[in-house]
């Protein structure tokens, strides 16, 4: 079978770019981290160890600690690994003793050792001094996972034994939007942001790339029914993708470069598969280049792989592979089946799902009845713009599809654009589509005796009707919890702000409230009559003031000088907002400001 076709695009594209400069990729998700590192390099404090994978922002996080400090900075590399002292050498003379070096750096008040898993062994010992000896405060980056080993000396400052750890997570989401935009030069299509993120794995610097050669190429095209930046079709081969991919495209075995290739065009495939050689197999998982399931099915181990293999194929080897695929068709329907599987199981945490999601990327139309499915399970997951993005790929192929068009019409009353039942349609949908199974819509607008009826007596759902009708707070947090783990975030963030309502304890009723604002800011502009609330009604005046001007993005300074204020007592006003909100994170001012009426 050969590839499905590319639809045309749907607006003009934009036109490459011969410039290379970009802007400065903008600091975001990270103001609690920030927060925390600087309280860590305040007189008095030995400093803090930043770690985490590859491409999660340590690098950056760090700059925007130290900006404005006096500050020496050392970043090793590869290559001063192997001179003893190689990494300290813009900062130490020629040919100088430990004991020297020691003594020299322990007058620099702060210290900012960015990779030091790249140190070499001498340079490692100093630091390990420095930490112990206390007098320098220290700023050390390392990168979880890397290549090569890291000095035992690093190892130990890693590890906590001597400076506090900070390990960072993957950053959410719903902060990389505002990176994704700076790379794309505008806001992107759900979809879009879903396959670039997706590709990425969590790696921003590959995030940063992967967009830019996007965006360079010209293979951004404006939706018309949106005004988003969409991207459909191949990966821009560029060379700094090619090095990313290059653990595969240049792969020399020929019969583990035909089982990459093979799976790059028809993963997952099944084991025992006689096409391929379980030796070359073995090799490939061994350099964690492949992963076998517990199903004995066999996939690609990096998202970006995959997209690079389809790539760089030839034209005839293209075709030929392509048609090594089994029917789509039947694909989708099995895709389709095992998210409604889990919607009815009350279970939407995330499945794979590579073939819906490989006919969206390479732009070719989507059957109506899987897009509804899709939007639904991510309207379940509070995935609100990825699920208005599916229910308009179903509709751009069939318009007037009853299950799409009641997604997209549910979706944009869950996002505040519309009333609840405005758009909705309720023609019969001819693939026996039940949009309200397993939807409780009436706990949601706060009638949980009704649902009671409805709902089955034993369910999650259930519970969370009868922990609202007795306005049980301790209840809806326990399922606000569980609605959290099974993967329904909107009716968990939902839950948590019920609980927040009913509590009479401030500081419980602080919690869910936090809680609350977390999870709906994860869910894509959610706006809903369950997530509205007093959140500001326990603020002075002043600092409800001054939380609307920090929710709107004004910084401290610019709020003193509207107000005539000094920037320290707008930031002792915020302290205590914050405390008496229960959050000490500013991007979630946005939420408890501008809740829905």
């Amino acid at each position: 079978m050969t590839s499905p076709a590319v639809t045309p695009p749907r607006a003009a594209s934009v036109a490459p770019r011969a410039e290379t400069l970009r802007p400065p990729w903008p600091f975001t998700g990270r103001e609690e981290e920030l927060d925390l590192v600087r309280r860590s390099l305040a007189a008095g404090r030995p400093g803090i160890v930043v770690t985490g994978p590859a491409g999660c922002g340590r690098t950056r996080l760090a700059a925007e600690a130290v900006r404005g400090t006096d500050c020496v900075r050392v970043s090793p590399t590869p290559e001063t690994r192997t001179t003893p002292f190689g990494a300290f050498a813009p900062v130490l003379p020629e040919s100088v003793t430990l004991h020297r070096a020691v003594r020299l750096l322990s007058g620099v008040r702060l210290l900012c050792v960015d990779d030091a898993h790249l140190l070499d062994d001498a340079s490692a010992a100093l630091l390990h001094h420095l930490a112990v000896q206390g007098r320098t405060r220290l700023l050390v980056t390392v990168t979880d996972g890397a290549p090569a080993p890291a000095p035992a000396a690093v190892t130990r400052l890693r590890t906590g034994e001597s400076l506090p750890r900070l390990a960072l997570a993957p950053l959410p989401d719903h902060a990389t939007d505002p990176l994704l935009e700076a790379a794309a030069g505008g806001p992107l299509d759900a979809l879009t942001a879903h396959r670039l993120r997706g590709l990425c794995r969590g790696d921003l610097r590959l995030l940063r790339d992967l967009t830019a050669a996007v965006h360079d190429a010209g293979l951004l095209t404006r939706l018309p029914e949106t005004g988003l930046w969409t991207w459909r079709g191949p990966l821009p081969p560029t060379p700094a993708l090619r090095d990313r991919a290059a653990a595969v495209l240049t792969r020399p075995c020929p019969e583990e470069r035909e089982a990459l290739d093979r799976l790059a065009f028809a993963e997952p495939l099944p084991l025992p598969a006689a096409a391929l050689d379980l030796r070359a197999l073995e090799r490939l998982e061994a350099d964690a280049l492949i992963e076998v399931a517990d199903d004995d099915t066999v996939r690609l181990a990096h998202p970006l792989h995959g997209p690079m293999l389809r790539a760089t194929a030839g034209r005839l080897r293209a075709r030929r592979l392509a048609g090594l695929r089994g029917p789509l068709t039947d694909a989708l329907d099995t895709e389709a089946a095992a998210l409604l599987d889990g919607i009815a199981r009350d279970d939407v945490r995330t499945a794979r799902t590579p073939v819906g999601e490989w006919l969206v990327a390479a732009g070719a139309p989507v059957p109506a009845g899987y897009a509804a499915v899709r939007a639904r399970f991510a309207r379940l997951r509070g995935e609100l713009r990825e699920a208005a993005a599916w229910a308009r790929e179903g509709l751009s192929g069939t318009p007037g599809h009853p299950a799409c068009r009641r997604e997209l019409a549910l979706t944009e009353a869950r996002s505040g654009d519309t009333g609840p039942d405005d758009g909705v349609t309720d023609d019969p949908d001819p693939d026996g589509y039940d949009p309200d199974a397993h939807d409780p819509d009436a706990v949601r607008l706060g009638a949980p005796e009704r649902a009671l009826e409805l709902l089955p007596p034993d369910g999650v759902f259930a519970r969370h009707a009868r922990a609202l009708a007795r306005a049980d707070g301790a209840a809806l947090d326990r399922v606000a919890a569980e609605l959290g783990e099974r993967g329904f975030l909107l009716y968990a963030a939902e839950a948590y702000a019920q609980a927040a309502s009913a509590h009479r304890d401030p500081t419980a009723a602080r919690t869910a409230r936090t809680r609350a604002a977390d999870l709906a800011r994860r869910c894509q502009g959610a706006r809903t009559p369950a997530l509205s609330g007093p959140a500001l009604g326990e603020l002075t005046a002043r600092q409800r003031q001054i939380v609307t001007l920090a929710a709107s993005g004004l910084t401290n300074r610019q709020i003193a000088e509207r107000l005539t204020l000094s920037v320290r007592t707008v930031g002792n006003h915020l302290y205590g907002a914050y405390a008496r909100l229960g959050t000490a994170d500013r991007t979630a001012l946005p939420w408890l400001v501008e809740q829905p009426a």
